[in-house]
């Protein structure tokens, strides 16, 4: 597995929106990425067959995520806090969904968005939803 980088994470926004990057969405890139890669991890090791997962949507800046289809106003994608994985084929969030998922959620500190929300891609992030729960529904 080849981990995931920041540079991906920003997806070259962080060239193009550079004056809506601040030092505190720096911060919290780096820490979603290496969350990431620690779930990719146990992702693979449990689906070893399983085709690389890319980043289908990282940090977006307010302009990015204003023209992004049903993306919420106040994404957590807009401070970095959140990741989607590209899933065409869904077996990562069918993992995520399991009791081996959902452990490695737990311990990596990451809240999963239910796959019936989330259709060919995975989204993850680093704060807890409103309702606390570690699967959620938006």
């Amino acid at each position: 597995m080849t981990p995931l980088t920041v540079a991906q994470y920003f997806m070259g926004r962080d060239v193009t929106y550079k004056s809506d990057l601040t030092a505190e969405i720096q911060k919290n890139a780096v820490e979603t990425t290496r969350r990431a890669n620690l779930l990719l991890e146990l992702f693979y090791a449990a689906n070893p067959k399983a085709h690389a997962r890319g980043v289908n949507s990282g940090w977006r800046p307010p302009a990015v995520n204003g023209t992004t289809a049903n993306a919420a106003k106040k994404s957590n994608h807009m401070l970095a806090l959140a990741l989607d994985f590209g899933d065409d084929d869904e077996l990562m969030d069918k993992w995520c969904m399991t009791a081996e998922g959902l452990a490695a959620l737990t311990h990596i500190g990451l809240w999963l968005e239910h796959p019936s929300a989330t259709p060919r891609w995975c989204h993850v992030q680093t704060v807890s939803p409103r309702s606390g729960n570690r699967i959620f529904k938006p």
